[in-house]
């Protein structure tokens, strides 16, 4: 495999994650960074240092609509939910600091 390759099927694999993510919007951040380890900030925070690493502009905010495909502020609104007291608890025991 070439390199060019690899970086094609990467790209594909992101974006079929990314796509993936989308239609599971009853899927929370909280339930992926409890299971994962990552949610769909930490991949906005990802695009945004690969655009910075390679020289694009890229805002945070334009990161998350790849990542969210709309306007994070829109994406809370209509999909995010409180987390629960169980939930934010698992977090804070696989995140101290």
């Amino acid at each position: 495999m070439t390199e060019q390759q690899q970086l094609e099927l990467e790209a594909a694999a992101f974006r079929q994650l990314v796509l993936h993510l989308r239609g599971r919007s009853d899927v929370q951040n909280i339930d992926l960074m409890n299971l994962a380890g990552f949610c769909r900030n930490c991949l906005s925070k990802w695009y945004k240092a690969a655009a910075d690493d390679a020289g694009l502009e890229v805002s945070l905010e334009q990161a998350r609509e790849e990542v969210y495909g709309m306007p994070y502020a829109d994406w809370k609104a209509k999909y995010q939910k409180e987390a629960s007291a169980e939930q934010q608890a698992t977090f804070d025991k696989g995140h101290k600091a």
